[in-house]
């Protein structure tokens, strides 16, 4: 069991003590002097350092690339690099989709415009492998009706460049030209329309987000001023990590869509800590402090607390870290990077201007008159309260310091049925098919969109689900023919074109083309590339295609899971055992944040699998997830539980180890954080949301399905689950074996000075007096 802490040393405190007992203390280190004795300094190179991250920023999205979900150490990986080395027309990535209408692709005036757009097509610099219908006579480039056919292409070069080259030729080709209509598509359309609509959506987004969280913040601040400082620690965060990722940019590559993470949790956590610290720093004034010793006293406690939070949040997003798909490698640069400028922020440029503003935090107080009318009633109810409880209980808690006991008194009740509920929100989960995005990931309006949707209904054949085996070494005729013959006998395989062949003796390279039986990466295409890799061939063979993609994709996610798991789980209970010196609540911790995601996973499957709401959100169900998603929404998800999970467990364990009294402290722990933790959850639920109003359906299922977790947490697991638990192991909650505790005597988080007399407590029910210091 923990001990209560002993007094902090005289040297500590400044000169006289602040009313109700509570000791005015001295800077709590270099840093803090710093910031409070040179304020408009730190605003001076603060506003410097975020001109330069504006001018260093600019741009980063156009950087940026949209694909990443593939393993690079990956067979398929291999296997298409080598096939665009040997063979670019193997693997077009444009597509040009000529409708030539009632006419049909075959009418000479319409042969001969195809001709010709070929023949440029072929000249353009950087464009190599072209071949159409009227230059090869393939029938799989003719629709069945015979009104379209496709030229294709492949553009080389990295996916920025082949992006630059797709911009500078798309207008030449684009549109009426004769007596056809051309249109553009293929992987590399789509991804870079993809990547253009990121981008507007998220300007949208931001302009969505800023004004609703302002009137939040004023809701829940009153004052105008004390609402703007956390806009203004988000902004200088998102700024701050988008330089930060061009700058990665130069050495790897990067999502676009991290690009939504970083506004997400840049507007969302710099709020969450904002809110804190000048919440903190308010309480101090009120309680007669001056600015500066309020914001020193500040950055001693709450500050500290943030800085910790800040850590268990990354932690979570650095998981993602041993996964080799760029894209969720993308998410924890920009993760990170937005996590501790947000920290830093808070814990720099809100103090400067908290010691300049002083008392004029509370400035434009725009619940003045609603308050004039209720002070007397206050006033009033406030003295009743006092004659009957102690301070630490007044009435402006007793909301949720009720509810708290209320739940505790029915602990069995509420901790089956509230974790009842949350298995059963998240059993659909348990029927997720994984897949790979694609076009569909787009609006119905998208030009690239469209052009996909025609090949796959109107062509022979799915023209993005075959397989394409590599076939390398030297062979003659008869041994390319007879494995063509042994891989066109497995199970599930429809149809094998080929081989084309390519040099001579050990420089011969082959490939086939494989239908498989189903969809593009149903199972029936993920069981063929098993088979076709199991086959035996007198060559060194590799594949690739669609469902090869996904199979390796699976693969790598599924063998460096445990390792990342393990991270979060093994730093969450090290840092929340630094917390609070039990080895219960870390457990308690992570399973519970763990149950606070199941509703989560399970309206991902429900609506975004299955297709229910479809029409309302406005996307196409694809009967499949992307295998990363739920990798990424798994570690956002977790980290943000975790950083409300640190403020409610801070203050319980300050009220244990000042009073001993178990129930009391969660009781009081809930009502000190109760209003302020759900607050923030819906402020950052409404950033969530705005991002979740983006066309592209995987953007839209990260956006709403982290809102959805964060307000599990926040006002279902935080509010019902945390005090039935920690009703249930009593006491036994704190208990740690002796060697840990001695080792979190020394190396723990606690609150450091004496603990308050509980009249000096007495106040706000949101305010958080957050553990800081080493013990020891």
């Amino acid at each position: 069991m923990s001990e209560v802490k002993n007094p902090a040393p005289a040297r500590d405190r400044d000169p006289g003590d602040g009313p109700a007992g509570r000791p005015v203390r001295a800077p709590g280190g270099g840093w803090t002097r710093f910031v409070t004795a040179r304020p408009r300094l730190t605003l001076l190179v603060a506003l410097v350092l975020t001109a330069l991250a504006v001018f260093a920023g600019g741009g980063v999205g156009d950087r940026m690339g949209s694909g990443g979900w593939e393993d690079p150490s990956a067979e398929s990986t291999y296997a298409t690099e080598a096939l665009e080395r040997e063979f670019p027309g193997s693997q077009p990535n444009l597509l040009l989709l000529v409708d030539a209408g009632k006419a049909g692709v075959d009418d000479p005036a319409v042969a001969a415009e195809a001709r010709r757009l070929t023949e440029r097509l072929t000249a353009e610099p950087g464009v190599e492998g072209v071949g159409s219908y009227w230059t090869t006579g393939s029938p799989a480039l003719r629709s069945e009706d015979g009104t379209q056919a496709v030229v294709a292409a492949r553009i080389a070069g990295e996916e920025k460049a082949a992006g630059e080259v797709l911009d500078r030729i798309a207008p030449s080709y684009q549109g009426t030209r004769g007596p056809v209509e051309v249109t553009l598509g293929g992987g590399l359309a789509v991804r870079h329309e993809m990547q253009t609509i990121i981008q507007e959506d998220l300007l949208r987004a931001e302009l969505i987000a800023l004004p609703l969280t302002l009137v939040l913040l004023v809701m829940v601040f009153g004052s105008a001023v004390a609402a703007l400082l956390p806009l203004g620690v988000g902004i200088v965060a998102i700024l701050g990590t988008n330089a930060v990722l061009r700058g990665i940019t130069e050495f790897t590559d990067v999502s676009v869509f991290a690009q939504n993470l970083t506004t997400a949790l840049g507007l969302g956590l710099a709020i969450d800590y904002a809110l804190f610290v000048v919440r903190r720093y308010r309480e101090e004034l009120a309680a007669g402090a001056d600015p500066g010793a309020a914001v020193r006293t500040t950055l001693r406690t709450a500050g500290r607390t943030v800085l910790f939070s800040a850590l268990t949040v990354a932690v979570s997003l650095a998981a993602m870290l041993v996964f080799p798909q760029y894209f969720l490698r993308s998410f924890a640069y920009a993760g990170i990077a937005v996590v501790l400028l947000a920290a830093a922020a808070a814990l720099t440029l809100l103090p400067a201007a908290l010691v300049l503003l002083g008392h004029r935090v509370d400035a434009l107080d725009l619940r003045r008159l609603l308050r004039r009318r209720a002070a007397a009633k206050d006033a009033a109810a406030k003295d009743a309260a006092a004659k009957d409880a102690p301070a630490k209980d007044a009435p402006t808690g007793a909301g949720w310091s009720r509810a708290a006991g209320l739940v505790m008194r029915r602990a069995p009740v509420f901790a089956v049925l509230t974790t009842a509920g949350l298995v059963l929100l998240g059993l659909p989960f348990l029927g997720v098919e994984f897949g790979t995005a694609d076009d569909r990931q787009l609006p119905a309006t998208a030009t690239s969109r469209i052009v996909q949707e025609e090949l796959r209904e109107g062509f022979p054949g799915d023209p993005g689900g075959s397989l394409t085996v590599l076939a390398q070494g030297p062979a003659t005729p008869a041994e390319y023919g007879a494995y063509r013959e042994r891989i066109a006998a497995l199970d599930g395989i429809v149809r094998v074109d080929g081989p084309v062949v390519s040099g001579t003796g050990a420089d011969a390279h082959a490939y086939y083309s494989v239908v498989p039986e189903g969809p593009a990466v149903g199972s029936g295409a993920q069981r063929a590339v098993g088979a076709l890799r199991a086959a035996d061939a007198p060559f060194d063979t590799s594949v690739t295609g669609q469902a090869a993609v996904l199979v390796d994709s699976k693969d790598a996610i599924g063998e460096r899971l445990p390792w990342a798991a393990g991270i979060i789980v093994l730093v969450t209970l090290l840092l929340v055992f630094l917390l609070t010196g039990s080895v219960v609540i870390p457990v308690q911790a992570v399973v519970l944040n763990a149950l606070s995601l199941t509703a989560m996973f399970g309206a991902v499957v429900w609506v975004f699998q299955d297709g229910h709401l479809s029409g309302l959100l406005g996307f196409t169900a694809t009967g499949d997830i992307e295998t990363t998603l739920p990798v990424l929404m798994f570690c956002v998800a977790f980290g943000l539980s975790m950083d409300y999970g640190v403020f409610l467990l801070s203050r319980i364990k300050e009220e244990y180890d000042t009073t001993g009294d178990h129930e009391g402290a969660v009781r009081f722990g809930l009502a000190r954080t109760g209003g302020l933790i759900t607050a923030a959850a819906v402020i950052l639920a409404v950033v969530m949301v705005a991002i979740g109003t983006s066309r592209v359906t995987n953007t839209k299922m990260l956006g709403l399905g982290v809102a959805l977790a964060v307000l599990m947490d926040a006002m279902v697991v935080r509010s019902l689950l945390v005090p039935s638990v920690m009703k249930l192991t009593g006491r036994l909650t704190w208990w740690a074996p002796g060697p840990l505790r001695r080792f979190h005597d020394r190396f723990g988080i606690s609150e450091s000075g004496t603990p308050a007399p509980p009249d000096a407590t007495a106040g706000d029910p949101e305010e958080i007096r957050e553990p800081v210091g080493a013990r020891g």
